[in-house]
């Protein structure tokens, strides 16, 4: 009988370990068709020998209406002049905004009133965002191969978003007279710039001009800020989660806030990490907001300058521990001040 018992222990260990060698064979092999069509096509957009990778796409023979849209195709352009009328979830632009990425990280603007700054996780070290939401608009809101759209940004600013602290508040981009938004592909990096005409809060009325730098390596992009009127309160921040603390240090020069954890669409155990580094002598004050921790700017006319940075536990030889997430921003804001920048 024991025999017997140990014969049957045996089988059903054999077994279960060949399911799950199956199915991880099966999710390899899914990842690397996928690796093999985009080496194929890459040609096309981006350029194949690209390290990094801006875009911005929109419906394909539609004449503008302030509605939703459904159905088409979509084509890439190098700006585009936001048509009257348009708003959230208008399904004109596709993934609802400019994207930028290289091989481990990449992020997208919700390019309407919200202004927020969201994350695409990304499990395989492949430029993607040209094959993504062409098919399914929605699709990158689900798990796939390369990965998905990861952060619930809400009526917050996502990860580096920004607008005005005015009134306990933080002012989004409801009233602007003409948003016009570029990108840029070199050999060395990929950028979006966006120009705001006549973005109205308060009794203030100003013009902002906005930058978004992607570079070949690790995790984070340079954004900047240059407005033309001193206005208080022009601010940017992370996306805040019940119990997820907050963390943060600085320097003589260079200070960060982040944050680490359970914080993702994904799962309730999918792990990552979100920061923003800043200059000390361009920060007016750190400051919690109804939906997010807030790095609030001093008033000027000056280009203000900061990065973020988003580590997702899947990313392919990524960081997954919180320990190992604080250890790598202590590193840059150490490169920070000695250097002045991360590129």
């Amino acid at each position: 009988m024991k025999k017997i018992i140990l014969s049957i222990f045996l089988t059903s260990f054999i077994i279960l370990n060949s399911c799950k060698e199956e199915k991880k064979d099966s999710q390899n092999e899914e990842v690397n068709k996928l690796s093999l069509s985009l080496e194929e096509d890459a040609w096309q957009k981006p350029n194949k020998d690209a390290k990094t990778y801006a875009e911005l796409s929109i419906r394909k023979g539609d004449n503008w209406e302030p509605k939703k849209f459904g159905g088409g195709e979509f084509k890439n352009v190098e700006s585009l002049e936001l048509p009257e009328g348009h708003s959230d979830h208008a399904y004109y632009i596709r993934y609802e905004g400019p994207g930028w990425e290289n091989s481990q990280v990449g992020f997208r603007m919700y390019l309407d009133w919200r202004n927020a700054i969201d994350i695409w996780g990304k499990k395989i070290d492949t430029l993607v965002l040209p094959y993504v939401g062409q098919k399914n608009y929605e699709d990158y809101h689900h798990d796939s191969a390369w990965g998905q759209d990861i952060l619930k940004a809400g009526k917050s600013l996502g990860l580096g978003g920004y607008g005005r602290f005015i009134n306990d508040s933080v002012a989004h981009f409801r009233n602007v007279a003409r948003t016009v938004a570029s990108v840029k592909n070199t050999s060395t990096s990929s950028s979006v710039n966006i120009n705001y005409d006549g973005w109205k809060t308060g009794k203030e009325t100003i013009n902002l001009e906005a930058k978004f730098t992607i570079y070949p390596t690790d995790r984070y992009s340079k954004i900047s800020l240059k407005p033309s009127d001193e206005i208080e309160g022009l601010t940017t921040g992370i996306v805040k989660f019940k119990d997820i603390e907050l963390i943060k240090n600085k320097n003589e020069d260079w200070g960060y806030i982040a944050t680490y954890g359970t914080q993702t669409l994904v799962s309730d155990e999918d792990q990552l990490g979100m920061a923003i580094f800043y200059k000390t002598s361009e920060i007016e004050k750190i400051q919690e907001g109804p939906h997010d921790h807030l790095v609030i700017f001093k008033p000027t006319i000056n280009r203000v300058s900061y990065y973020i940075l988003a580590a997702w536990e899947q990313e392919k030889k990524g960081i997954t521990t919180k320990e190992a997430f604080v250890k790598d921003l202590e590193i840059k804001l150490n490169t920070l001040q000695q250097n002045g920048k991360l590129q």
